[in-house]
């Protein structure tokens, strides 16, 4: 009961309410992780570093976008 007047009411609003409450609903939805984001932080540094010193290459875009075909 509870889901079909919230729907009905959401349905109601303006559009930038809707896409204000869809902000809201993602946000609660992706809270970030923070041990992920540090190794995600490190591991791109690590890369970045390797890149830099000659020991890893970069590929670009056009050879990836090829590979995995989208």
């Amino acid at each position: 009961m509870v889901t079909k007047e919230l729907k009905q009411k959401t349905l109601n609003l303006k559009p930038v309410d809707k896409i204000h409450l869809v902000e809201i609903i993602l946000d609660s939805l992706n809270k970030p992780d923070k041990e992920i984001e540090k190794a995600w932080i490190k591991e791109s540094e690590e890369r970045y570093v390797a890149y830099k010193k000659g020991e890893i290459k970069a590929v670009g875009y056009d050879t990836v976008k090829k590979k995995f075909g989208r």
